[in-house]
């Protein structure tokens, strides 16, 4: 009995004892790979799950705004037709120092003012309005000098003789030869400034409301050059062209039956010949290199009195249409300029009077015959 006792005493104070021991584990001892010998497999790692990216969506396309046409502003007109005043006599007489200007100055912008602007206008490649813009202004300011009050006044004074009476030479037989292409010189051209050719000169400048001196001033000069061609070696030494028949020496052989326009672009001349009778002979130029007259035999398709050119905008005058919009008309800038310029492809006459009366006669069906002689 007493050994029983002490057995169960031991076993008590064994289990006492164990289970202190697993008190101060953190897991149970069947857990522990110290207990068990063996190595332990770590736990398979549980997978995370993969994020579902967020959804993004495609912006929709703007549509990209259709820009305002601008329109180019009509340019505000400083002087226009009816316009009258001071500003107006200098307009006036700035394109005259020009020569887009021939009347005297008078202060009122009327139709041969406009016609002026425009021409102005048209040659500087501007809008050809005929009305005076700050663009056309500006242009036409920087161009020339502040008129003075003879010049706003009309009253010339005669510029320094730069050829006289008594002197000799080449220039003078020029100045003779071209005074004869225009009419105002007769007889044989010399080198001697004698009272012919005095007299021819006072001619020419009262004509153009210069100083009437008889002798060549610089203005007197160019006057005379831009209305003229430069003289032949014939011309200058009275050489007569070969088959010298009169009037009709030179024609084109269309021209001598019927009724015909007969424009000669050697002579620059247009004769208006009936039955071979020449009844009219008037100075006229050509279209430019880029825009020539069309040589051959036409005829007058159609007039119109007070014409203005729809691709131009600029006027012309007593127009006799031979070939599509080609015609013979009136031409203020060629009565302004003479032959610096050129058409656009138009045959230009200088004289209003003498091509008014042209147009009076010429009847639609008439022969236009373009040559060189």
């Amino acid at each position: 009995m007493g050994a029983l006792i002490a057995v169960l005493a031991v076993a008590v104070v064994s289990a006492v004892l164990i289970g202190l021991n697993q008190f101060g584990r953190d897991e149970p001892a069947s857990a522990s790979p110290q207990d068990s010998g063996q190595s332990a497999t770590p736990p398979a790692e549980t997978p995370s799950d993969t994020p579902t990216p967020t959804a993004t969506s495609t912006p929709t396309p703007t549509d990209t705004p259709t820009p305002t046409p601008t329109t180019t502003p009509t340019p505000t007109a400083l002087m226009a037709t009816g316009a009258t005043g001071d500003q107006v006599r200098e307009l006036q007489a700035r394109l005259k120092q020009l020569q887009w200007y021939a009347p005297d100055i008078t202060g009122e912008f009327d139709a041969v003012t406009a016609t002026a602007v425009s021409g102005f206008q048209e040659k500087r490649e501007l809008p050809a309005t005929g009305e005076v813009d700050q663009a056309t202004w500006d242009l036409l300011v920087d161009m020339t000098h502040t008129p003075t009050e003879d010049e706003l006044n009309n009253v010339l004074t005669p510029g320094p003789t730069i050829l006289g009476p008594g002197d000799t030479g080449d220039q003078v037989r020029e100045l003779q030869a071209r005074l004869k292409q225009i009419d105002w010189f007769s007889g044989d051209v010399t080198d001697t400034y004698g009272d012919t050719t005095t007299a021819s000169v006072k001619g020419f400048q009262d004509k153009r409301g210069f100083p009437a001196t008889g002798e060549v001033d610089q203005r007197t000069w160019d006057k005379l050059v831009s209305m003229t061609r430069t003289p032949t070696e014939d011309e200058l030494h009275n050489v007569a062209p070969e088959n010298n028949g009169g009037d009709t020496a030179g024609l084109d052989p269309r021209c001598l039956t019927g009724r015909a326009l007969c424009v000669d672009k050697s002579t620059n001349t247009l004769r208006w010949v009936v039955d071979g009778e020449v009844r009219m002979t008037l100075d006229v130029r050509f279209g430019t290199e880029l825009t020539p007259t069309r040589e051959g035999a036409f005829q007058v398709n159609s007039k119109s009195r007070d014409h203005v050119s729809s691709l131009y905008d600029t006027p012309m005058p007593f127009a006799m249409f031979f070939s599509g919009g080609q015609a013979v008309h009136y031409s203020p800038d060629f009565a302004a300029n003479g032959y610096n310029g050129g058409s656009h492809g138009c045959v230009n006459v200088r004289d209003r009077d003498a091509i008014e009366s042209l147009f009076d006669q010429v009847r639609v069906g008439d022969k236009v015959i373009v040559y060189w002689s």
